[in-house]
């Protein structure tokens, strides 16, 4: 594993990158979040990637900014009304176990099945805030896709309730997506149960796409006019968070980045050749 495109095999590697980026964080004494199971689930791979992405992101602050984002809006969706999560291609990710979640909320994971029958093994002795349920299902599959929501949006948890205001989360997974598989899903969320989407909006990303480190991961997807993409399909945005800015305000960002952040910044809807990374909870019309 002595380089870097030896370490992500597949595009389920990269989950363990970001599991070590949030475990880095939760050992700071300032911490954003706290991870406990961080640490276990990233292992030695998930450090071994993060020395060798050192070049394209030195301390994870998009990582761990972009976390922090999610977190504050899915508690914001709850407090709004939110009765289920839908979280596709999870990884690695521990919500569940961390976030102050009410004990009979129904959170459903979904990712392909060799991942989550390696996460269900790893946390099989831990016990979650919520009722987390988990399924191992190709997303690029419109046929599973739509079982899956089927499924997903029907009767479940403690009191085997339907799903009535849904909040979707698709955190690291559409960038890559081949942009028809984007526009499938997007169909396939426009869902009378789904309320919320929320997803990280990435333009120009030049330095990942060109890096050997992803070779095997490949990134495909990147919407040309930014969230008006998403507008355009008929998702409504509410909160569109600039990362950088953002991570300027938590202490994050980097300080050669941070004199950028007092400037104009790109519009999300017209990036246009301007790099520009954000996090947004679209609502359905």
């Amino acid at each position: 594993m002595a380089g870097g495109e030896t370490l992500i095999s597949n595009v389920s590697d990269t989950a363990r990158w970001v599991a070590t980026y949030r475990a880095m964080e939760a050992a700071r004494e300032d911490a954003l979040f706290h991870d406990p199971l961080a640490e276990r689930l990233a292992g030695e791979r998930g450090y071994a990637m993060v020395a060798a992405a050192s070049r394209i992101m030195r301390n994870g602050w998009p990582v761990v900014t972009r976390t922090r984002i999610i977190d504050d809006l899915i508690a914001t969706a709850i407090a709004e009304g939110c009765d289920r999560v839908l979280n596709l291609a999870a990884g690695l990710d521990t919500r569940p176990y961390r976030l102050g979640l009410p004990a009979d909320f129904v959170w459903v994971e979904a990712d392909l099945p060799a991942l989550t029958a390696e996460k269900e093994a790893a946390l099989a002795e831990e016990k979650p805030h919520c009722a987390l349920i988990r399924r191992g299902v190709d997303l690029a599959d419109p046929a599973a896709l739509a079982e899956f929501l089927d499924w997903s949006l029907g009767p479940l948890g403690p009191e085997n309730s339907p799903a009535t205001k849904t909040l979707v989360l698709t955190e690291g997974l559409l960038m890559y997506l081949k942009e028809e598989t984007v526009r499938a899903i997007a169909a396939a969320l426009s869902r009378s149960e789904i309320r919320w989407w929320v997803m990280d909006v990435t333009v120009a990303m030049n330095r990942m796409r060109s890096s050997s480190m992803f070779e095997n991961a490949p990134l495909e997807f990147e919407p040309g006019n930014g969230i008006a993409y998403f507008e355009d399909l008929g998702w409504r945005s509410r909160e569109v968070e600039h990362l950088l800015v953002h991570a300027r305000k938590l202490h994050r960002a980097p300080w050669y980045l941070r004199p950028f952040t007092y400037l104009p910044q790109p519009n999300p809807r017209k990036p246009g050749r301007n790099p520009w990374s954000g996090i947004v909870r679209f609502e359905s019309d």
